[in-house]
């Protein structure tokens, strides 16, 4: 769920043909991310209606499309299609940060990626005054005018940017693209859109994998606050199982609850040094902030490694790295992701499904009903859009899947995807011990996806590697783990 949304620029345009029917026309381009290397791709456009149901001569929007072409001269014809997250995040995005991971696909594979309709260049839904850092931080009775604000200032319609609508992109770009069958990898929110893909185009799926499971029937947000909870528990206690850690911070529960308890009576003003200018410069640290960093440096064990210092540090009197970070995640959320495009999903796919009452059990932990009250204010104002019949029922199909869940995953938990696996004949759970959220990136599991493509037996991976992964050490001091 991070980053700075990719660019790209325009090389030399050419024209590839795609089937004895079609062309498209291509251009060479590099996406890029933060301060990552750039990727080399052949990106290209499709225009479609915006309204599938309207005649001709409609509204029409362009979708963005990349190949990252594979390393063999001769690649197979089964290319991979990656299937970002949020949701709100584009896939040109997603894909430089995690690039390696699909490096051993890539030898012998294209790597296709499609911006959701909604994201990146794919006519993005924006409203620059409102982000997605917005939902996360403000007091929902703020939230429904902020929403008329954003929804007065969209250029398309938000009814028409949910998954059932974005599956019916994926398959005119396939066509357009001339691939008989693909493969899809979907990760966190993108999970939900290849399982309705695969339901809706089975004989044009190959396999599936599935990353961080988000399984159709249950709505995301209802369980965030118990599972992210739950893995700052685990988090902590492995603190305490760890002598250097332990030594280090012995009070780190007393503290952490004694820092959320002065926050609850109202934020504090912190001084801390601006990034570019190193000049001075006063935030605002409030609980909603520190909720925000508890949780989103939870999602990767690299971030949750940070956690126990911040929260030393701060009990100790010293709140300028708290707040930096949560400046940090604020921007990360403005850029990384489109809050209309999220609202059109979560509106239409989600909050319309959350049970009456929240669960009793969120009232004790750090993120209580927040997040919860949040997206229901967002939801009293957005729109509700398209939504097929089927798509919230479970996955039922024996074409090949690999699932991945990282053990301390605070928002798609293990037990998601054991939901799922129950309706797939011909699928294997990988579960890595101590990750977080999004296990591609992690140890052999590039290795492990590649290996599932070529053979399409998820049962004869050898997936002993894993245990081999291991945790990040926990910050010592602000030098970083202990030699």
């Amino acid at each position: 769920m991070s980053p700075i949304r990719a660019l790209c620029s325009i090389g030399i345009l050419a024209f590839v043909a795609v089937d004895a029917d079609a062309q498209i026309a291509t251009t060479e381009c590099r996406l890029t991310a933060a301060w990552l290397p750039a990727v080399s791709a052949q990106c290209s456009t499709l225009t479609v209606l915006e309204d599938s149901s309207a005649p001709a001569g409609a509204a029409q929007i362009e979708l963005f499309i990349a190949r990252v072409p594979s390393l063999n001269a001769a690649p197979r014809e089964d290319p991979i299609v990656i299937i970002a997250g949020g949701p709100g995040q584009a896939a040109t995005d997603f894909y430089p940060r995690v690039r390696a991971a699909f490096e051993p696909i890539r030898r012998e594979r294209d790597i296709i990626l499609v911006d959701q309709r909604g994201t990146g260049q794919s006519a993005p839904l924006q409203c620059p005054q409102v982000s997605a850092a917005t939902v996360e931080l403000a007091e929902p009775a703020t939230l429904p005018a902020l929403m008329e604000a954003c929804l007065a200032e969209l250029d398309g319609d938000p009814r028409l940017y949910t998954t059932s609508i974005a599956v019916s992109d994926l398959e005119h770009v396939r066509e357009a693209l001339g691939i008989e069958q693909w493969n899809l990898y979907g990760v966190s929110y993108g999970t939900r859109v290849a399982q309705h893909y695969l339901r809706r185009y089975p004989q044009r799926t190959r396999a599936l994998i599935l990353d961080g499971v988000a399984p159709s029937e249950t709505p995301l947000g209802p369980d965030v606050a118990a599972q992210s909870q739950r893995v700052l528990d685990l988090i902590l206690a492995r603190c305490a199982t760890e002598s250097d850690c332990a030594d280090r911070y012995p009070a780190i529960t007393t503290q952490l609850d004694s820092l959320l308890a002065s926050l609850a009576t109202g934020p504090v003003t912190v001084v801390l040094a601006d990034p570019r200018s190193a000049m001075p410069q006063t935030r605002q640290l409030s609980l909603a902030h520190v909720a925000a960093v508890l949780r989103l440096l939870s999602y990767s064990p690299q971030t949750a490694a940070l956690l126990p210092l911040l929260i030393d540090a701060a009990a100790s009197g010293n709140l300028a790295p708290l707040a930096a970070q949560a400046q940090m995640i604020t921007s990360e959320l403005e850029s990384a992701l489109s809050l209309p495009m999220h609202n059109a999903v979560v509106c239409t796919e989600d909050a319309p499904f959350f049970a009456a009452t929240a669960p009793a059990e969120i009232e004790t932990t750090y993120l209580g009903t927040t997040l919860i009250d949040a997206l229901m204010a967002v939801c009293e104002v957005w729109p509700g859009g398209v939504l097929d019949a089927d798509l919230r029922e479970p996955l039922r199909s024996d074409h090949p899947a690999l699932l991945l869940s990282g053990a301390a995953d605070p928002i798609t938990p293990a037990d998601y995807a054991e939901q799922v696996l129950a309706g797939l004949s011909n699928a294997r759970h990988l579960v890595g011990p101590g990750q977080g959220h999004g296990l591609a990136v992690v140890g052999c599991v590039p290795r492990l996806m590649r290996d599932f493509l070529d053979t399409l037996e998820p049962d004869s991976l050898d997936a002993s590697c894993l245990e081999r992964a291991q945790a990040s050490p926990f910050f010592l001091d602000f030098n970083g783990p202990a030699p």
